[in-house]
């Protein structure tokens, strides 16, 4: 019983904040006015791994961290982005999360191993934005469900056109061993 009335409150609570915010649309699908409600430094790092076949694929693995300023719990399901620096893209993915990540009331979540990061320019010709340490969101679309609980139910929203500057980005280099 109580975890119904706590769903059910969180549930009212969501409607009435995002009805505040001006985000919910007349349709059953609800849309974000990112002026509405704003989604910011959502990825707090990115983590990148770059192993010997990445060279003849141009395929990276990759996670990040999310992070939510929300006061209501966010749960991401898909993700799609391209990254860069000083406005040229490196990197372009598409991510459905199997199961979704759920990101805590103002706090974050891994993304978990997000594989088949294309390098947009080609493995070797990335290699010298390593040592920048940083990498730019130049477009980024997320499909999130606000004020689930523990992953469960929630409003979806779409956040589409998110951009970022300089997130922390560390690279791992795997080698081969024998």
């Amino acid at each position: 019983m109580f975890v119904s009335v706590r769903a059910l409150v969180c549930t009212i609570l969501s409607l009435l904040l995002l009805n505040v915010a001006g985000a919910l649309s007349t349709t059953s699908e609800a849309t974000v006015d990112l002026e509405g409600l704003v989604i910011s430094d959502l990825v707090k790092n990115f983590s990148a791994s770059i192993d010997l076949e990445s060279f003849l694929n141009n395929l990276i693995t990759l996670d990040f961290t999310a992070g939510n300023i929300l006061i209501l719990e966010m749960t991401l399901e898909t993700v799609s982005a391209l990254t860069g620096v000083n406005g040229t893209a490196f990197m372009s993915f598409n991510h459905t999360f199997d199961p979704p990540v759920v990101v805590p009331v103002l706090g974050t979540a891994d993304s978990g191993t997000i594989d088949n990061v294309l390098m947009v320019q080609g493995t070797i010709n990335s290699l010298n934005i390593i040592p920048l340490g940083e990498l730019d969101i130049l477009d980024m679309n997320i499909t999130a469900r606000i004020g689930s609980l523990d992953g469960v139910g929630g409003i979806p929203l779409p956040f589409n056109g998110l951009t970022q500057s300089d997130v922390p980005t560390t690279y791992s280099l795997q080698t081969l061993s024998v």
